[in-house]
């Protein structure tokens, strides 16, 4: 019988595997592996410790930290508590872990070390319904006592004792959470307001995860790195759900410092990642490429050329010339073999982008150098995922087909909407917002687009972003952003333009090609904000800016653009976790920016 309850479906793997390798953390320079047995063993140690402490079914528990075997032995052990966990950001300011706690009403509340506890200081006397707050990593901590906090391994020790006292209390509680129960609390990392808590049910997640292997099917024998925040439905999809479904191996990183460091080690056999992790390998690439010799260059440059042909024509769902098939596997033996060996995808068949739109270009240039990268979309009321291309099948500035089972339809106005078993329950204490999401058992997702005579679906904007200029025309800001991220000296672009005569834009520089092309020009600065007003790069980026507007209509073009001053962090609210630009707030940060390039005369 097919599980529809996650802490069902992961006892059901564990017993499977046994003593297989689930997880795999690095410590100290050495890989330590965890089995399925001992997975489990520790996910029923903390549910039967939640559940001894007063957990309720239904009740949520939070978890704030960075990714490790902790975070998901813990969320697990909530699950089969029959609890709802929540994640935090580990990223957040203490208001916002604030915000999170107290709207979502947990009772416990897991922290990963000394900076994370130190948040819930600033606040604790505004959360009385939280009855325990538990580290699990003590680093600065020896000589901290607070009868409210208790460490990981004190919880440990507890859920152990239960477990011998009170054989089957865990199990017990496992089998009353049923299909309808909520299973997590997500979040959402949006661009705008504060975030609300998607109801993710048993049934939302079991399903994605089965129906997201449909087509592109993935095996017990994968491995894959976990990396990005656990607390978005992206990461949890892969290192949880899918997981725990299919029984695979996570591999943790050791830092985000270490991303590159580890992915050349595991060298994972499927990958995913948000679009600016890949335009940042995409950028490495053409670093190191810009240092080799003349030769190399050259040996490079024609392996390209013929990976960009047979990808055109494969993307364009053209067969592939009988002379350019052989040329591409001297070109893969001769070049890309090796680079994607020093990029750690040697052995990875299948790799995912999400989260947010990615360039043509970049999504071209993996699939060139025979790297089977494919975009989804989703969001996460919908379980993360709506459509998704298939391996072989991908298409230009498209996300692919919908999911077998998910019913997509365009609205009048453009709107895409969502019917799927993956439809998430609501917004957690908003019935409003949730009424406004969900109308007829349809999930408006607030993004345009249309769908092809494949399928096919195209993203063409965020719904609330179209532009509409002083002389009426709509713009879809999404399109043109998208062209000028493809520049190797463009990291981010916003798009102005709604009620003004032109459209103008603010610009974000990607600072490693930047720096390397004023090194290279021997252009002098001394910090960031000298490297953004020098007349050499302001007339690079106008450079850039000048080819993507041939390309565009004379309404979308850019008439003027300001490099901004300063990086974006999410510290300070200008991005989210998953680098999305927070649109609003930077519009507002940066008025006195854009205000002067409406005053200063055009040309």
């Amino acid at each position: 019988m097919i599980a529809e309850v996650v802490p069902k479906v992961f006892k059901q793997t564990a017993e499977k595997y046994g003593d297989r390798v689930s997880l795999r953390k690095k410590e100290y320079g050495l890989w330590h592996d965890i089995s399925w047995n001992e997975y489990y063993r520790l996910a029923k140690c903390v549910g039967s410790a939640l559940i001894s402490m007063g957990l309720k079914k239904g009740e949520c528990v939070s978890i704030i930290g960075d990714n490790c075997p902790e975070w998901v032995i813990i969320d697990l052990g909530i699950q089969g508590a029959g609890g709802v966990a929540v994640g935090v950001y580990s990223t957040n300011a203490w208001p916002q872990v604030e915000y999170v706690i107290e709207q979502s009403e947990s009772r416990f509340f897991f922290v990963e070390n000394e900076e994370q506890l130190d948040k819930w200081l600033h606040f604790r006397d505004k959360v009385p319904q939280l009855k325990k707050v538990i580290v699990w990593d003590l680093e600065g901590l020896k000589h901290f006592e607070d009868p409210m906090v208790m460490t990981y391994d004190e919880l440990l020790e507890t859920g152990r004792e239960i477990v011998e006292k009170t054989p089957g209390l865990f199990e017990k509680r496992m089998a009353e959470v049923t299909p309808e129960d909520l299973s997590v609390l997500i979040y959402t990392s949006g661009t705008t307001g504060p975030p609300k808590g998607a109801m993710l049910t048993h049934r939302n997640v079991t399903w994605m995860a089965r129906a997201i292997v449909a087509d592109d099917p993935v095996y017990d024998t994968e491995s894959v790195m976990s990396f990005l925040p656990l607390c978005h439905v992206f990461e949890r999809l892969f290192s949880v759900f899918v997981h725990v479904t299919h029984g695979y191996t996570v591999n943790f990183i050791e830092s985000l410092d270490t991303v590159m460091d580890n992915m050349r080690e595991i060298s994972p056999t499927m990958g995913y990642a948000v679009p600016r992790i890949w335009e940042k390998y995409l950028s490495a690439v053409y670093i190191k490429m810009s240092d080799a010799t003349w030769f190399k260059k050259l040996l490079f440059g024609v392996a390209l050329k013929i990976g960009k042909n047979r990808a055109t024509l494969k993307m364009n769902f053209k067969s592939v010339p009988f002379y350019l098939e052989p040329l591409y596997q001297l070109a893969h033996l001769m070049v890309f073999r090796k680079l994607k060996e020093r990029l750690g995808f040697d052995r990875m068949r299948i790799a995912y982008s999400g989260a947010a739109p990615i360039a043509p270009d970049v999504l071209h240039f993996f699939q060139s150098i025979g790297v089977n990268l494919i975009e989804g979309y989703g969001q996460t009321e919908g379980s993360g995922v709506t459509t998704v291309s298939r391996v072989g099948m991908v298409k230009f500035g498209m996300v692919g087909p919908p999911l077998p089972g998910v019913e997509v339809k365009i609205a009048e106005d453009g709107e895409i909407l969502v019917k799927s078993p993956g439809v998430f329950k609501g917004y957690f204490r908003s019935p409003e917002a949730t009424a406004e999401t969900i109308k007829d058992g349809w999930l408006h997702s607030g993004d345009v687009g249309e769908l092809d005579e494949d399928g096919y679906l195209r993203i063409t904007d965020r719904k609330k972003d179209i532009i509409v200029t002083a002389g009426g025309k709509n713009i879809t800001p999404q399109y043109i952003e998208n062209k000028l991220k493809a520049s190797l000296f463009i990291n981010d672009a916003v798009v102005i333009g709604d009620k003004r005569k032109f459209l103008s834009c603010l610009i974000m520089i990607d600072e490693d090609n930047v720096v390397k092309y004023a090194q290279d020009n021997k252009i002098q600065f001394s910090t960031y904000k000298d490297l953004t007003q020098s007349h050499e790069i302001i007339n690079l980026i106008q450079a850039e800016m000048n080819q993507v507007n041939d390309t565009l209509s004379r309404v979308e073009q850019v008439k003027k653009f300001t490099i901004l001053p300063k990086k974006l962090y999410e510290e300070d609210g200008e991005v989210t976790p998953t680098m999305k630009v927070k649109r609003k707030y930077v519009n507002e940060a940066f008025g006195d920016l854009i205000e002067a390039m409406y005053r200063r005369k055009r040309g």
